[in-house]
């Protein structure tokens, strides 16, 4: 050891006592305690873009502590760490799915399987043969048809009402803006052949006036009235089995719109009851009615905005239907019935009231709109709302945003306005939308390469009931854009697919910058939570088309696994 010498004073005896307090100091100071959980070997897409790309993450109970190599997360694991070994495996943070209609959809999980009925023969047979399944008198609800199946033609109470005598039927569409009902259902409704037609919906009659049993949009109002409410015990099953189903496609993070099946304020108490019971394995922003907007503020003066878990502050409104039902709202009619252009859903006053003083309260907005003329009259709504009530961050959301006008796509950026979009539907509806509305409209139609590219805001979802909620079949459809029918592989309207990476954030990062939660989730990084999921493969080193053919391994929410396979 070097001797310090200070004139004739040797100096060692201070150097000694100077190491001496380290080592006290440092034998003082508690060992860093080891992880909770640790995942290494992995193929780590962080999303953070100052670390894009790790192989392993450590977890202290539910936040991440550290992401790096395996050899610096080696250094966290003791003996009462859970080792998770990835084997090469795809780790992403955990998918937000940013449009799901969530009850609804624990419902469906339960009720007729009408989605992929090829006929009407076979749509008919089903409903009669779940009906034997049920007590006299309990209606069948759910189905989620699509008439597009088997070419077009609107389903008629005819095909059900001598198979359901003794049941009401109230089955939807898969885009929730009609449904069909027997004539059981109907009666109970009140719904019979001088009932009037009604602004903003439609009750679909034949060539004769006779009621077919089709009830569009704010025509359902009825109905729905006349569907029994489930009891609280029926509502927690139906989350239990919709979290069990998201978290089994790597979802851990929704944004809850309000269900069309019920009052919505009953999905509110079941997401709230089953926080109290600590009983939530997926994180809700529980989204309500903009016309109740009042209601929320009320409820959140009292109560607050809520937590990690369960998070309030969104309202949702309409402005028109959809494009399957052709009562999506656009500035030209449609190709296939050139005297419909759609319509909206209520007045531009009336909206434009209500979502001002939901802005003015504080609350999120999250609007409905899929028509060029509905998307563009919102946006004029949000430009107009966001000059009266001054600047702040409001993050103003569009839910689907399908049909834009090529001369809107830049409001999106301008306005910071999000684009909430659902990309499973492009290679749903690409099956037959330009039938609906023509190539040209079909150009800007799920444009997510071009709101991208000039800088705005787009995040995924599914829109499940109306689509399955699994994030790797929208990653596919945005990549490739291969409609389901296979029809188109090259992708349908090719110039607008976007990358895998580009598809990740837009499933995490974007979508929790959509709930004002992006320092909390939507990346691996130190002090997130954590929540990830891991992938059998490497999403961005396999063919584009074989994406969808991904398995979802295990599935963690705020550290604790929640699926495994």
């Amino acid at each position: 050891m070097t001797v310090f010498r200070t004139g004739k004073i040797r100096a060692w005896p201070v150097v000694c006592i100077g190491l001496m307090l380290c080592c006290i100091n440092a034998c003082s100071e508690k060992p860093s305690s080891p992880a909770t959980l640790a995942i290494t070997g992995a193929r780590v897409w962080t999303g953070d873009p100052a670390q894009v790309w790790a192989q392993a993450v450590a977890v202290r109970n539910e936040e991440i502590i550290r992401v790096g190599t395996n050899d610096e997360i080696a250094a966290l694991i003791g003996p009462q760490t859970q080792l998770i070994e990835a084997d090469g495996g795809m780790l992403v943070p955990g998918f937000i799915d940013s449009h799901v209609h969530f009850l609804d959809g624990g419902t469906t999980l339960a009720s007729v399987q009408l989605r992929d009925a090829q006929s009407p023969q076979v749509f008919a047979q089903r409903i009669a043969d779940f009906a034997k399944t049920l007590a006299p008198g309990e209606w069948i609800i759910g189905g989620t048809w699509d008439h597009m199946n088997w070419g077009g033609e609107l389903p008629d109470r005819e095909w059900i009402d001598a198979l359901t005598p003794d049941n009401p039927v109230w089955v939807m569409r898969l885009d929730g803006h009609m449904g069909i009902g027997n004539s059981r259902a109907l009666a109970l409704a009140g719904i019979d052949a001088d009932s009037p037609d009604i602004a903003g919906g439609e009750i679909v009659r034949d060539a004769d006036g006779r009621l077919t049993g089709v009830l569009k949009d704010n025509a359902m109002d009825a109905m729905l009235r006349a569907v029994p409410e489930p009891s609280p015990r029926q509502l927690d099953a139906y989350l239990e089995e919709a979290m069990k189903y998201v978290a089994s496609n790597g979802v851990t993070s929704v944004h809850a719109m309000y269900d069309f099946s019920w009052d919505s304020w009953l999905s509110l108490d079941t997401y709230i009851r089953a926080r109290k019971k600590d009983a939530l394995i997926t994180r809700i922003y529980a989204v309500t009615p903009l016309k109740e907007w009042q209601r929320l503020e009320d409820y959140m003066a009292t109560h607050g905005r809520g937590d990690d878990w369960l998070q309030l502050g969104g309202v949702k409104g309409f402005m028109d239907g959809s494009l399957g039902s052709h009562t999506a709202a656009f500035l030209q009619p449609y190709s296939d019935t050139p005297d419909e252009s759609g319509f909206l859903l209520d007045s531009l006053e009336d909206l434009h009231a209500w979502i001002a003083g939901a802005d003015a309260a504080g609350l999120q907005l999250n609007v409905h709109a899929i028509g060029d003329k509905s998307i563009r009259d919102l946006l004029d709504i949000y430009y107009e709302v966001e000059r009266e009530n001054g600047a702040r961050e409001r993050r103003f959301r569009m839910e689907h945003a399908q049909h834009i006008h090529p001369d809107d796509i830049p409001r999106f950026r301008l306005q910071n306005v999000i684009a909430s979009m659902q990309p499973y539907h492009a290679i749903d509806d690409g099956r037959w939308a330009e039938d609906v509305i023509g190539a040209k409209r079909a150009e800007t139609t799920y444009a997510f390469r071009s709101l991208l590219d000039d800088g705005a805001h787009v995040a995924f979802g599914s829109d499940w009931y109306v689509a399955p909620a699994t994030p790797l079949e929208g990653i596919y459809a945005a990549v490739t854009r291969r409609t389901l029918d296979d029809a188109n592989p090259d992708g349908w309207v090719p110039q607008q697919k976007i990358s895998v990476e580009q598809a990740l954030r837009a499933y995490t990062y974007e979508g929790a910058y959509a709930s004002f939660t992006e320092d909390r989730k939507g990346t691996l990084k130190a002090g997130m939570l954590a929540d990830m999921v891991l992938i059998d493969r490497d999403l961005t080193d396999i063919a584009p088309e074989t994406i969808r053919d991904a398995q979802i391994l295990k599935t963690i929410v705020g550290g604790e696994l929640v699926f495994s396979q």
